[in-house]
């Protein structure tokens, strides 16, 4: 119900030309497919524009999504004063909305009253840097911001792994004289793999899927430098009232994240065969 018939009705719009506006939404097949492919139809720049906007957003933030992560677990699972502490204060943000973190560092990055460039200016940088209007800055605010925000989440899920490796394998790996990056090699890293497929998975899915983050803070400046294909869909399909072209989009953004699942999946299966 909530998963195969909205995809069902997705590739039914896709073959249509279909404007909620109108009663009558004429049946144009694989046309919506092929304007996505054709150099000569009127949006497949911007589309191609989108896709690329999102891969460089998704290329730049999952490294980060994946590794900070981990960082933060491996220190947060050890004994220490205030662990449970931290452990909140790392995963607060997560709690917030889109919407929340969206319009806050749209402020905190504004530069003219932003604080950001405030407190640079304090400390003798620059005080002028652009950070939602120009690149490459737009691109360091929505990667940061979203590391910012999500890096919690992933950070749970690896302590949630960390705890269930057997200490056992730790002490022997101390008796046989591994030294602590051996250790980390050798025991946590392969106990580690299904969770680092998980949260590799889906990092890539989010990140691929950004879209909030992108209409709130930078709202796709410079142009449409960072208008995410999420983004284009929406537009497409709700300003421009082209519900079959934006099904059309959905499906082959779909896809192409189906493509690198599978080849995520893929990977990790033959590092463990």
């Amino acid at each position: 119900v909530f998963g195969l018939l909205p995809i069902l009705l997705g590739i039914w719009l896709s073959l249509h030309q279909w404007d909620f506006q109108l009663p009558n939404r004429p049946f144009v097949g694989l046309d919506n497919y092929k304007e996505l492919f054709s150099s000569d139809s009127a949006v497949y720049g911007d589309w191609w524009q989108s896709v690329r906007a999102t891969a460089i957003f998704t290329v730049l933030s999952v490294p980060l999504l994946v590794v900070i992560p981990l960082g933060l677990a491996l220190l947060l699972n050890r004994s220490f004063p205030g662990r449970t502490f931290f452990r909140a204060v790392y995963f607060a943000p997560y709690v917030l909305g889109v919407a929340v973190i969206g319009l806050l560092w749209r402020f905190l990055l504004d530069a003219n009253l932003g604080l950001v460039n405030r407190l640079l200016g304090v400390v003798g940088l620059p005080s002028d840097t652009p950070w939602v209007t120009d690149v490459p800055w737009a691109w360091i605010s929505l990667v940061g911001v979203t590391v910012w925000w999500t890096s919690g989440f992933n950070a749970v899920i690896y302590l949630a792994g960390l705890q269930d490796i057997p200490q056992e394998l730790y002490e022997a790996a101390k008796v046989d004289g591994a030294s602590a990056w051996e250790r980390f090699r050798h025991v946590t890293l392969p106990g580690l793999r299904p969770v680092l497929l998980f949260v590799l998975t889906t990092t890539i899915l989010a990140s691929a899927n950004v879209f909030g983050q992108s209409f709130l803070i930078t709202q796709g400046a410079p142009g449409t430098e960072t208008r995410t294909v999420v983004w284009f869909v929406v537009e497409e399909g709700l300003r421009n009232n082209n519900a079959g072209r934006a099904a059309a989009m959905s499906i082959v953004f779909a896809l192409m994240l189906a493509v690198v699942s599978l080849a995520n999946f893929r990977l990790f299966r033959y590092r463990e065969d």
